[in-house]
């Protein structure tokens, strides 16, 4: 008898809606942070840095979390993180009506959210993936990625809008209560039993695991690598894009917040599209992805027209998605069997290597400009690929997508 659709669930749902509302909150908090930073500061580097310091928790804490979600409960370990945020946006409401924000408040609020960010693969999607089982773990993802692109493309814009409609203060009042259904949602949530018994695995077997996977499969160690060089000099410089907004495009808030929204409109639509891009294979779409994103974002740096900016933030946004959806896939498929979690865990390394990419694009903006920080980190990227194409091709050797009824 065949399985309901796992929408259908009503567990499931309540994480979907969880996850939904803190892509919300964390994309219009992204946006309102940079615009609140550079008008103060003018300073690109502060605008960089406070993004390195929400991705610095993955690379840090991204496999302690894996291995702390196998020894207690997930469901409170969320509750623990997603309270520790509603606090956290409490105080800011409280710190900004007497006006007294200031940016080391909000890199305090970037470190924590990056925790939450972190805990999402491990712990939240990991009980989605038990609450669909085998079967119905593709949907599942599916429609999470879905809901996370149309986050990417609704709150950036959003974000702007209240920062320009009704302040830094009217922005944490509406965080702050974003985060009461989240609770109520984790608070009524049953956690489900896992698909499979954890291993209680430690930290340095995870890593030697991981290593010896990617020596075995040269697809693997392709992924890795082309993701390390993403997050070195691709994701990185779209940190810079409210600071091109206001500097070269001289928009406001609200313009500023629609022009990072456009990026979540390819995000949106590459998740679409790759719904049906059965016949392709997971590696073509892998590195065209990549590709396609870093020779954009050299338009996006030359680029002195606000069409022209927009229209290479929407295709920069369908190539991240296509490169996002078949990371993971690759790094499943392409372990050797038995190591799937190891080189998940290794994975989770190679993304952590980001906060150096966001550094490195801050101090050269702070030097030479955005525009140009943009330019460096494009080129240094298709030159990475180009003097490591013998390893980088090998992710090529990779079947086609199947179809969603496959077997």
């Amino acid at each position: 008898m065949p399985l309901p659709p796992i929408y259908k669930d009503l567990q499931y749902r309540r994480l979907w809606t969880v996850g939904m509302l803190v892509g919300l909150t964390r994309w219009a908090e992204i946006l309102v942070y940079a615009v609140f930073t550079y008008e103060l500061t003018q300073s690109a580097f502060w605008v960089a840095s406070l993004m390195m310091l929400r991705m610095l928790p993955l690379a840090l804490l991204g496999m302690w979390l894996g291995v702390l979600a196998a020894r207690v409960s997930r469901r409170r370990l969320l509750l623990v993180s997603y309270g520790a945020m509603f606090a956290t946006h409490l105080t800011l409401l409280l710190v900004s009506v007497f006006g007294q924000v200031q940016v080391w408040h909000l890199a305090v609020a970037s470190a924590m959210h990056g925790v939450l960010w972190a805990s999402d693969l491990p712990i939240r999607r990991g009980m989605m993936g038990d609450l669909a089982g085998p079967k119905r773990v593709a949907q599942a993802m599916s429609l999470d990625a879905l809901a996370a692109s149309a986050c990417r493309l609704i709150g950036p814009g959003l974000g702007g809008l209240l920062l320009a409609q009704v302040g830094l203060s009217g922005f944490f009042v509406f965080s702050s209560m974003l985060y009461l259904p989240m609770l109520m949602g984790l608070y009524r949530f049953t956690e489900p039993v896992p698909a499979f018994t954890p291993v209680k695995r430690s930290i340095g077997a995870l890593f030697m695991g991981g290593f010896a996977a990617a020596r075995q499969s040269p697809v693997l160690l392709a992924t890795l690598w082309l993701t390390m060089l993403f997050n070195l000099f691709g994701w990185p410089v779209l940190s810079m894009v409210p600071v091109i907004g206001q500097e070269r495009l001289q928009l406001d808030p609200q313009g500023v917040g629609l022009l990072a929204s456009l990026d979540g409109v390819g995000a949106v639509l590459g998740a679409l599209l790759l719904s049906s891009a059965h016949r392709f294979r997971h590696g073509v779409i892998y590195l065209a992805g990549l590709l396609s994103f870093m020779v954009l974002q050299m338009v996006l740096a030359l680029s002195g027209f606000w069409l022209l900016t927009a229209c290479a933030l929407v295709v920069m946004g369908l190539g991240q998605t296509a490169f996002a959806i078949m990371q993971s896939t690759l790094a499943y498929t392409a372990a050797p069997p038995g190591r799937q979690s190891e080189a998940m865990g290794l994975m989770t390394m190679c993304i952590g290597v980001s906060p150096l990419g966001f550094l490195g694009v801050g101090a050269l903006a702070q030097q030479w400009g955005a525009p140009t920080a943009i330019l460096v980190c494009g080129v240094c990227g298709l030159l990475g690929v180009a003097l490591t194409w013998p390893v980088c091709r090998a992710c090529l050797r990779t079947s086609p997508t199947p179809s969603p009824g496959a077997g």
